[in-house]
């Protein structure tokens, strides 16, 4: 999982300008997620499978670090910002397309009676709203959707966005949220727009979205990928998604939960839909309908055990079935640092759309890890520390 950032540090300023008494704070915060990980028939530089081990990171959650504050305005309302990077602690580069702040960076504004505004680059509305109530919530990666065609494991951001998120009424909050295209003469051009809403009361949370993102036209007869112009991310991990050069991507996402006790349970269910046009350079839409299920147990304090199922059904374009089990255990040794094990196996069958157009015979592809199959199946495991600052 790639949202959720936690902090430690915080500095408490005293503001003079502007308002009498108003009061700033600026947190810095951060974590890092490292592991050893095993993958089994994984495509290498020939097209062969292989065994891969190596150093992986964010497996639970993306490495980052950032900046939050607040500012008091008075009245009930306050000014906010957050900037937030990501980075790979293997080689130090930075993460989402090299940006510095590629994880989030937005201001705005915010009171208990009307709500909150936000402007910049930020979560979709069914990220901020559906996905806390599914199994990647919990275990990451490794639990979600086979090359997260439906945005379960947060590949993509949205930029030049304005949000709006409502108080919570009763246990009910929404989120609108809109993107500007921003291209001269062609308002809606990549445009990218948004809504979600949940409830939830005791142990029992439900929640649904929308999300929307549009590829713009380019000079060119047919696109090469996802428009760099577009202001959404896409959503494009391995090669159980090849329609980068889609004019647009639709997912509807749905998820319930109960707790009881020590036990959460909780299910889900997404349609993700890839639309072409004249220069797609594929003539059906493809559709993927994903269902999922979790059960996790909370052994102890320290340890958090579960497992996950997820069926992918891809139609349309190309016809394709992933099944995939995923298991986890989460053990933390203090409250800043946890170690984990985390595992799944996955099976294809039919056929995907290759990137040179052909169809070929489906190859597995466990999560969002962007790793290829020429195997039905595929094997990830992956044994990992966290540590938050």
């Amino acid at each position: 999982m790639k949202r959720i950032a936690l902090s430690t540090l915080s500095l408490a300023l005293l503001g003079a300008t502007g308002v009498a008494h108003a009061q700033s704070s600026v947190t810095l915060y951060g974590l890092i997620d490292e592991s050893i990980q095993f993958a089994h028939n994984t495509v290498d530089a020939t097209g062969a499978n292989k065994n891969q081990v190596g150093l992986v990171a964010g497996n639970l959650q993306g490495s980052r670090w950032g900046l939050k504050g607040t500012e008091d305005l008075g009245g009930g309302l306050k000014a906010l910002f957050q900037l937030e990077n990501g980075f790979d602690p293997n080689t130090g580069r930075l993460n989402q397309g090299g940006r510095m702040f590629g994880r989030q960076a937005y201001v705005g504004l915010t009171g208990d009676q009307w709500g909150t505004v936000t402007l910049g680059r930020q979560y979709d509305p069914v990220v901020d709203l559906v996905q806390p109530l599914t199994a990647d919530n919990y275990f990451g990666s490794t639990f979600t959707t086979p090359g997260d065609v439906d945005n379960n494991d947060n590949s993509s951001r949205t930029n030049n966005a304005v949000k709006y998120t409502s108080p919570v009424w009763g246990g009910f909050q929404f989120e609108g949220m809109y993107a500007f295209g921003g291209i001269a003469g062609s308002t809606g051009a990549g445009q990218t727009w948004s809504g979600a809403a949940t409830y939830a009361t005791g142990p029992f949370s439900i929640a649904a979205g929308y999300f929307r993102a549009e590829n713009p036209h380019t000079a060119a007869p047919t696109r090469a990928g996802w428009g760099a112009t577009s202001t959404s991310d896409g959503t494009f991990d391995n090669q159980i998604n090849p329609y980068a050069a889609a004019k647009s991507i639709g997912i509807a996402s749905v998820a319930v939960q109960y707790v009881a006790g020590p036990f959460t349970a909780n299910v889900r269910y997404s349609n993700a839909q890839y639309k072409p046009d004249a220069q797609s350079g594929f003539g059906s839409t493809e559709k993927y309908n994903v269902a999922g299920a979790y059960l996790g147990y909370q052994a102890t304090p320290a340890l958090l055990v579960g497992v996950g199922y997820i069926y992918t059904k891809a139609s349309g374009d190309a016809s394709a079935t992933y099944h995939q089990v995923s298991l986890g255990g989460d053990y933390n040794l203090s409250k800043r640092t946890d170690i984990y094990l985390v595992g799944a196996y996955q099976h294809a069958s039919g056929d995907q759309r290759a990137s040179n157009g052909a169809l070929v015979s489906a190859g597995a592809a466990v999560g969002s890890y962007g790793y290829n199959s020429a195997s039905s199946s595929q094997e990830v495991v992956s044994l990992g520390i966290r540590h938050k600052f």
